[in-house]
This record gives C-alpha cells, structure tokens and sequence, in this order.
C-alpha cells in the first residue's frame, strides 16, 4: 500500500458562522471560527458541506470521549495534514461484549468539547444511540482475516461494530482522511480493509492515517481506561511496556520466539498482572501469528488485565 499523500494546511478559514446551530460552547478566538457541535445527522451534513464548499480538506478522529492526549496527538496530526477537523464522540455498544464495561465507560461530553476547541477543532459530532443506530438497524459489516484472533478471538463480534460504525462515521462525515491510533493496531488494520474492500473513498484506505502510540512518562500506553486502575496496579502496569522493550530485544537478537513470549508472560504475571488474554508476534500487514522472525516486519502485540482492567499494546519488531 504506498503511502498516503501528505496536503499542506490551508491556513484561510470561513469566516461565517453556523449562527442557527449555536452552542453554548461556541465562540470566537483571534476571529477563528471555533468547534461546532452537532447532534444530529441533518445539522452535521450542513456543517460539513459548509466546511468542504470551498474544496477544503477534513480530517476525521473517530473517538469513544474520554479525551486525553493521545486522542489529542491524533487532533494535531489532522490539523497538520488537512483544512478542518471534525471529531466523533460515541460510545458505540455494539462494540462491547457481555460484561464488558460500555455502562461504566466514562463520558465527559462537556469537558471533551472544551479540550477539542482548545485545539481548533472544527465540528464535533456527538450522536446518541438512537441517532446512529435508528429503528429498524439491521446492518452489519464483518471484516475477516485481519480481525480473527487476538482481541478478535477474545472478543466475538467486536470488531463487526467497529466495522460497522466506523464505516457509518466516513459516510456521515464524508472526510479526505481519517486518523486513527496504533495503540489499536488490530483495529486499524481492519478499518484499512474494510475501506479498502468497500472502495471507500471519502476515505481513502491510503488516507487511513495511523498515528504511533502516545505514551505516559514512565512509558505506559495511554488510554481512556487506564483511569481504572488503582494506585498500586497503575505503578505495576508499567511492567508491560519495559518487559515488551525488552522482550523486542531478545527476539531481534534471534532468540526463540515462544521461549521468549512465554518468559514475557511470567514476568507480567509476577509483576501483578492477573492473566494475559494474548502476546504474539505477528506479521505486520497480515497479523497471522510468526514462529520466527526471520527479517520480516513484525509486531509483538499483547492484551493483559491487572485489577480488573484489560490493557493493550503494541510495538514494531524488525
């Protein structure tokens, strides 16, 4: 797949306001047109078709809220790549599995908005359930190959509500490019095909933009439900990337990749971990799971709970 194009940043802006859709959270900065929220799929499509008039191009961040900065790394990416972002905020249910956490997932709509306008965020889109899934829903996309195993085996049907939802955000949207993290690696590849087989192009699958992981301080991949975890379990989670650091490195140097996984997962375990749901080295392109590296593209990608908190993460072998 080449590589997507990168386009310079138009640094004009529409002056006129969507004065009609007002909210409370709209106002002006320096003469800038700040975020507009839509609820609703008739008020997006007027500020989108406003934005785009002119040949503009949008950037898309499709996200579940709870901002923090790696959803905000992926804010910045798209102002840098395009004329205008617009964000989704929707905690999509048909993602979760029973006794999985969409009830206790945290919303903080207002609080999100005022972190998106302090980015120059565009449009935010802020559906409800009954907005995207409206009676009478009985549409499914399900992507195979790239989505079977890893979380995809841990997690029946939920990358078919990815799939589904996230192809009904670049419809509703309609963007020039869509960036997503590659804290999700999976998910991402499953996007790029289902764009890809659905010949999408508003995106592209080449102007599915991922984003490398945006990591705290002590190098704990950043996420939304890291807030989980209490003070003991979030000083032993950094256990996770130190020992996959470490891990990448015996596998580059050639040692046995299963003798190495596995001594991987006992450290996790020793460490406070309560199981690890997967860690496999896979192909980059394909994630089928490798034996040996022998010089291909790789990622060791690994799910793990510690208190009741599922954890993933990712990082490249080479």
């Amino acid at each position: 797949m080449p590589p997507p194009q990168r386009l310079p940043c138009r640094l004009h802006h529409k002056a006129k306001r969507l004065s009609q859709h007002h909210h409370p959270l709209h106002h002006d900065i320096q003469g800038e047109k700040t975020v507009q929220t839509a609820y609703t799929l008739d008020v997006l499509r007027k500020q989108i078709d406003t934005l785009a008039a002119d040949g503009s191009t949008i950037g898309l961040v499709p996200t579940m809220g709870a901002l923090h900065d790696g959803h905000l790394t992926l804010v910045r990416r798209a102002r840098e790549m395009c004329d205008h972002v617009a964000v989704s905020i929707f905690v999509n249910p048909t993602q979760f599995g029973p006794g999985e956490d969409l009830d206790a997932y945290p919303r903080q709509l207002e609080a999100d908005a005022a972190m998106l306008e302090a980015e120059g965020t565009a449009v935010l889109w802020a559906p409800n359930v009954a907005a995207m899934y409206p009676d009478g829903f009985v549409t499914n996309i399900s992507v195979t190959g790239v989505s079977e195993g890893l979380c995809g085996a841990d997690r029946p049907g939920h990358f078919d509500g990815v799939a589904t939802v996230v192809c009904k955000l670049f419809n509703q949207v309609r963007p020039t490019h869509a960036f997503f993290g590659e804290k999700d690696f999976q998910q991402l590849a499953v996007i790029r095909a289902m764009a890809r087989d659905l010949d999408l192009t508003h995106p592209h699958a080449r102007s599915i933009i991922g984003v490398p992981t945006v990591r705290e301080a002590d190098g704990l991949a950043m996420s939304s439900r890291n807030r989980y975890l209490s003070d003991k379990d979030r000083g032993a989670a950094v256990t996770l990337p130190r020992a996959m650091k470490a891990a990448i490195t015996r596998i580059e140097a050639g040692d046995d990749v299963a003798a190495t996984l596995m001594a991987f997962q006992d450290e996790l375990i020793g460490a406070g971990f309560t199981s690890v749901d997967y860690a496999t080295l896979a192909d980059s392109a394909s994630l089928a799971p490798l034996a040996a590296l022998e010089g291909r593209t790789a990622r060791l990608i690994v799910a793990a709970r510690i208190g009741g908190t599922r954890l993933i993460d990712n990082m490249p072998v080479s």
